[in-house]
């Protein structure tokens, strides 16, 4: 009996021993990602990538601080690394009751100087959102908008504007073109990019990898 006493308890010795000694789970690494509302569509590819390299991502409310961040088009001057990991395209888009037919790149400008129907109800983006730059870029070319126009926060409020407002028309990512509404001029396509302010390494490399596949 006391042999038998002994055996167990050497077992569970043991037992317990090589529980203490096995090696912990790695901790998690965080990346950082700054997106703008125009490329928040791209946050869930970043999640399942992240997933993929057990990291964890952390949104970032801060651009200069993030380890990513994600912009539509190019910038004007370009001091980071940058990285194209998809294409966007940009549209002009009324409500299906809208009078608005499809536009040529005179009758957009007309439009959006305010010279086109009177009862056509304009909105834009605030003058620095990445999206209101590419259309001023490719749309307005130095022409200014007309001091009439919404102003919309994003293209969230754009897409429920104009699915509610028949007299509606308005600039919105393809991504973002949803519900009862048509396309009425292509402004372009324009790359998505991923800048990191340092030549990426180890995991944000991996992601930007994954991103690009």
């Amino acid at each position: 009996m006391p042999n038998i006493f002994l055996c167990s308890l050497t077992f569970f010795s043991l037992l317990i021993s090589s529980c203490s000694m096995s090696t912990p789970p790695p901790t998690p690494q965080i990346v950082s990602i700054y997106s703008s509302s125009f490329t928040s569509s791209w946050l869930t590819e970043l999640y399942d990538c992240a997933a993929e390299s057990s990291v964890t991502i952390r949104v970032s409310d801060s651009p200069s601080v993030a380890d990513i961040r994600l912009q539509l088009g190019e910038p004007e001057f370009l001091s980071e690394f940058a990285y194209q990991i998809d294409e966007e395209e940009i549209l002009i888009v009324t409500h299906r009751q809208s009078p608005i037919q499809n536009l040529t790149l005179e009758q957009a400008q007309a439009l959006f100087m305010g010279l086109g129907d009177p009862s056509v109800q304009v909105w834009v983006y605030a003058s620095d959102a990445e999206g209101q730059r590419l259309f001023d870029q490719f749309v307005m070319k130095g022409r200014s908008v007309t001091s009439s126009a919404k102003v919309a926060v994003n293209p969230q409020q754009m897409s429920d504007t104009l699915v509610n407002q028949s007299n509606a028309v308005g600039i919105l990512p393809r991504h973002w073109k949803v519900g009862d509404v048509r396309e009425v001029y292509s402004v372009g396509m324009v790359p998505v990019l991923a800048f990191t302010q340092a030549e990426p390494q180890g995991v944000v490399k991996n992601l930007l990898a994954c991103l690009q596949k």
